[in-house]
Formats: structure tokens, C-alpha cells, sequence
């Protein structure tokens, strides 16, 4: 399985960064501008060591990447954590990054994109923005931890939302006890 996972700028990079730990196959890393500004304010990491956890990492304006073209083939893309303004873009067809025009490929090709927003509360323009996406088939995953898992850490509640993007990918794991 090949993946592409964007960080952009939203809080919520510890998202980004467990999906990129626990994700099987290779994987292709694209982490906004913004969000490299926020990494050190959230974690103790470093876009280095972030970068380390891929196979391949593109800079956000570099358009002639593989990944902006339909022929490529990724199996699926992730953005985690998705800002309101990169939610916007993809929902308006604007591909103005390669974050952007990723998820314009994904849509495009019918490959499984996964969109995990954090902002809270929604604008209606969010809503609509999230609803307009959700009807083209991109899978809509709000950073909103269960607690039938019964989390004890932080990382149990990044665990549950990191597994929960693998499970819409059928991919095994033990991030968070299920629901029996």
C-alpha cells in the first residue's frame, strides 16, 4: 500500500505524526508551511525528525511531485490534522499546493482520501465545506476521541483517532480497544 499523509497547519500535528508511526506500507509525507511552524509549539519533535517517519517527503509547492499526477499511483491520502483554509481549498477545487492538488488527484481517481479536521466549533461554511466533500466520497473523520476505550493518556485518545483512519482503510491494528 502507498499513502500520502499532509500535515498542515491545524493544531492537532500529534494526529499526523501517529497515523505516519503506525501506517503500514510507503509512505508519502507532504507537511504544509504553516504546520512547520506549529510542530515545535505542540510537540517535542522537529520537521526532521517528522520527515524521518516517511519513505518520501515533497515540499508543499513543489507541483511536479509524482503525486500531482492522476497516472501516479497512491492507494490512498490522509490529511491530519486538516485546516479550515486547506479543507476549503480541496472542498472548492483550488490545487494551488501539493497538499491540495493530492487531494484533487485522490477525488479525481476515486482513491480513498481521508479527512481528519480538528477545528471546533463549525462554521456553516465548514459544514457545507465538509458536506460538499463528503458527497464526492472523501471520508470526513473529526478529531473527536470515543472514551468506550476508557483513554488514560493523551496518546490513547491520538490512538483512537489514528486508528479509526486505519480502520476505513481495513488495516489491523491495536491502537484502541474496539467496541464489543
Amino acid at each position: 500500500m502507498r499513502s500520502v499523509i499532509a500535515i498542515t497547519g491545524a493544531s492537532g500535528i500529534a494526529y499526523g505524526v501517529k497515523i505516519l508511526k503506525e501506517l503500514p506500507g510507503e509512505k508519502i509525507l507532504i507537511i504544509s508551511d504553516m504546520a512547520k511552524k506549529i510542530i515545535p509549539h505542540e510537540t517535542e519533535l522537529t520537521v526532521a525528525d517528522i520527515e524521518k517517519l516517511a519513505d518520501t517527503v515533497y515540499d508543499d509547492h513543489d507541483l511536479f511531485a509524482s503525486i500531482s499526477s492522476g497516472s501516479y499511483g497512491f492507494d490512498s491520502m490522509i490529511v491530519a490534522p486538516c485546516s479550515s483554509s486547506t479543507l476549503a481549498k480541496i472542498a472548492s477545487g483550488l490545487a494551488d499546493t501539493l497538499i491540495t492538488r493530492a487531494a484533487a488527484v485522490a477525488i479525481k481517481e476515486s482513491r480513498k482520501l481521508i479527512v481528519v479536521t480538528r477545528e471546533t466549533p463549525k462554521s456553516a461554511i465548514m459544514l457545507e465545506n465538509e458536506l460538499k466533500l463528503a458527497r464526492c466520497g472523501v471520508t470526513m473523520l473529526d478529531a473527536n476521541p470515543g472514551f468506550y476505550s476508557h483513554p488514560k493518556t493523551v496518546d490513547d485518545i491520538i490512538s483512537f483517532i489514528a486508528g479509526r483512519c486505519l480502520d476505513q482503510l481495513k488495516i489491523e491494528h491495536s491502537l484502541y480497544k474496539k467496541w464489543e
